[in-house]
């Protein structure tokens, strides 16, 4: 597939709809970590910023192998995007700590204390695209997988 090299309306609008996002890290050992975040935004065309709100593993991570995979993917839809870059972690003591803090905790509101945030400086951006497009393009549209997803999971359209 195709590289693109930065985050497009295409790709925050994909990252808007998304509940969760799956950060991929490396601990010491060189073992992948994949943890779900709830509360993430992209702050511009080349950044995104994650909440550390339980995420001791993922921040120790991040400061040995700084490297990190990002992606979402709209379960119904069945696309999305996949995000490689460096992330590095932001505290609170810090000075920059507000600007990107700020779009976090409007979506996390009280509930969720934000320990620190984690920066990702986006290296490159790929489609994630469920096999069944390329498989059977004549049959799959995103309608289709709509409504195969909301069979397949019990969703009832209101």
């Amino acid at each position: 597939m195709t590289l693109m090299h930065l985050l497009t309306p295409e790709v925050i609008d994909a990252a808007g709809r998304s509940v969760l996002c799956w950060l991929a890290t490396v601990d010491a050992a060189g073992h992948p970590n994949v943890s779900p975040k709830e509360v993430f935004a992209v702050i511009d065309d080349t950044h995104l910023a994650i909440a550390h709100i339980a995420s001791p593993g993922s921040v120790r991570n991040i400061r040995r192998h700084p490297q990190v995979c990002v992606s979402f993917v709209d379960i119904f839809v069945q696309k999305g995007f996949k995000i490689r870059g460096t992330a590095h972690i932001v505290t609170p003591e810090e000075d920059a700590y507000s600007q990107w803090a700020g779009p976090l905790e409007a979506k996390a509101g009280p509930r969720f204390p934000i320990r620190a945030v984690i920066v990702v400086a986006v290296q490159a951006v790929e489609p994630i695209v469920a096999p069944s497009y390329w498989l059977y393009p004549e049959t799959t549209t995103e309608a289709s997988q709509i409504e195969a997803a909301h069979r397949t999971y019990g969703v009832k359209a209101g």
